[in-house]
């Protein structure tokens, strides 16, 4: 038998239950690495995606030499990142003359590549390009609209894929209950052809309307860019299923003499055994009983009293 080495200490054994498997998961974490040749594109970029998402992200600026996703081979420094710093999706970017300003965007599954989508960076416009009021930025922790413009989403299977993946990267943590003050911000991405789309991100300004409800007004505040769909790799069947698997209810006993009725609801029968009253035992001190019972005594002495008498004269 294999010995398993547990933890005596504390503070590492809530790290772990951290990361153990869950029936409903935590929010997803993003690690942002680049390769052995990066751009000024792509620093600016990861700089703003480590912003938009702070809290969550984890950032590491060495270059990586052993990297690279699409390879049999360069993705197990990957691997071993991804369970260093228990993230879920990365963003990884390399810079070359035959793919310049290149993004790679990936989900792992239990710290595996999953799924990975290849984009170029084109026509990026940094947060600093756009004026706009200081009072519009996206706060830390606010929960933002994502759009998608375009047939292409629903028809080409490049972008099909791409919106699963942007949709991981962008939303954040799913919540069940949303506060409408912390919507302040949406990503807009619009499929101008089969393999480009148009990503932006803007603020929510609300202005008066007349009514209750306000008016509602998209300001651009970056960062915006053109992604070009290079190349991408699906899931494999096997992982794919077992990543889709959840966790099996147990079957409802079954309750006897209940039935479900589509007017009245739930019927039950209540079971009720045979009431032996003459079993039941009487209180020993009741008074009412003794009163009766002293009553007929005394009736029955006045009954015989007078008839014992008559009965002495005749026959005397």
């Amino acid at each position: 038998m294999m010995k398993v080495k547990t933890t005596t200490n504390r503070r590492i054994q809530r790290e772990l239950d951290k990361r153990a498997p869950k029936l409903v998961e935590t929010g997803k974490k993003t690690l942002i690495l680049q390769g052995t040749k990066s751009s000024r594109t792509l620093n600016g970029l990861f700089t703003e995606i480590y912003h938009l998402k702070k809290g969550t992200a984890v950032r590491y600026t060495r270059k990586n030499d052993n990297i690279r996703p699409f390879e049999s081979g360069g993705e197990t420094s990957l691997e071993f990142f991804s369970l260093k710093t228990d993230c879920s999706l990365f963003v990884y970017g390399s810079h070359s003359k035959k793919r310049p300003d290149n993004l790679v965007i990936g989900r792992t599954y239990d710290h595996h590549i999953y799924d990975l989508v290849e984009v170029g960076i084109e026509n990026y416009k940094p947060m600093d390009l756009f004026k706009y009021d200081k009072k519009l930025a996206p706060q830390v922790g606010s929960k933002p609209f994502i759009v998608f413009v375009g047939e292409g989403f629903e028809n080409v299977e490049e972008l099909k894929h791409l919106k699963e993946v942007l949709l991981d990267l962008l939303r954040g943590e799913v919540v069940e209950r949303l506060s409408l003050v912390g919507l302040d911000r949406a990503y807009v991405c619009t499929a101008t052809s089969s393999n480009r789309v148009f990503l932006t991100h803007c603020a929510l300004r609300l202005k008066k309307s007349g009514t209750v409800v306000p008016r509602m007004e998209l300001v651009e505040v970056g960062p915006s860019m053109d992604l070009v769909v290079r190349r991408h790799r699906l899931p494999n069947d096997g992982l794919k299923k077992e990543s889709m698997k959840t966790s099996i209810d147990k079957p409802k006993k079954k309750e006897k003499n209940v039935s479900k009725d589509a007017v009245q609801g739930k019927i039950g029968k209540i079971y009720i055994p045979d009431q032996k009253v003459g079993e039941i035992p009487l209180p020993n001190k009741a008074k009412g009983v003794k009163r009766e019972r002293r009553e007929a005594k005394n009736m029955k002495k006045n009954a015989n009293g007078p008839a014992s008498k008559k009965q002495k004269e005749d026959s005397k």
